[in-house]
């Protein structure tokens, strides 16, 4: 890629002047990242942006972790952070010298595109996401627990919760709410989201069968390792 094309495509000189570690590569930049545990200090990184919205972090938190191709949310857990699960407060670069989160920055603005685009690729007639709410079982009440999926964040928090046999109540980041809380009534979960009939029970506006904002190119689960071989042939 040609240095202005890359230069205009990703951030300028002066967005970046003062975050520590820069470095340009062919399609991302890459800048020291870290994020902070209470009980096991601060786990530094390199963090990688591209210019399609991906986000890469190489962990440097001890001369032999080999981590690396993370996520921000794996970095995030891999360095110990106990409230896990807010990367975007919780993942931090250097600029003048200070710790700021990825979110307080210009880091985001690509992955933020890509987002919204891969939101707009993937919808119903009347122009709304048409991925419904799903439920998963607590391992310890045996409550159900609505999970929307309405972006790709959300739809990551639904994947790994189905994919853990020990998925707790208390493990539901956004929703405040214990094994105690009532399960919602039948009535109520009938109620899904589908943008063609409010009590579908499943048709083709709101079951998805993988796209790019419910398949993961970094779980290692045989859907998402299928659809991503897919994608690519």
């Amino acid at each position: 890629m040609a240095n202005g094309i890359e230069r205009e495509l990703l951030f300028s000189d002066e967005e970046l002047r003062e975050m520590s570690g820069v470095k340009r590569g062919g399609d991302y930049i890459e800048v020291t990242c870290g994020c902070t545990s209470h009980r096991y200090g601060d786990a530094v990184g390199r963090l990688r942006v591209f210019v399609n919205g991906d986000l890469e972090i190489t962990c440097e938190c001890t001369p032999g972790c080999n981590e690396d191709k993370l996520t921000p949310a794996a970095f995030e857990k891999h360095s110990g952070r106990e409230t896990a699960r807010k990367w975007k407060n919780n993942v931090w670069v250097i600029v003048n010298g200070e710790k700021v989160p990825l979110s307080k920055t210009v880091l985001l603005k690509y992955y933020s595109q890509a987002s919204k685009n891969a939101n707009g690729s993937h919808r119903s007639h009347n122009g709304r996401v048409c991925h419904r709410d799903e439920f998963v079982r607590c391992s310890k009440c045996a409550k159900e627990r609505r999970f929307r999926l309405r972006t790709k964040e959300e739809c990551r928090i639904h994947h790994d919760a189905l994919a853990d046999a020990n998925w707790k109540c208390a493990d539901l980041p956004f929703d405040k709410i214990t094994c105690e809380d009532d399960e919602e009534r039948a009535s109520r979960r009938v109620y899904r989201g589908c943008t063609r009939s409010p009590t579908c029970k499943g048709c083709t506006s709101c079951v998805c069968f993988g796209c790019e904002i419910c398949r993961f190119s970094d779980c290692s689960c045989q859907t998402c390792i299928d659809f991503t071989r897919n994608s690519k042939a």
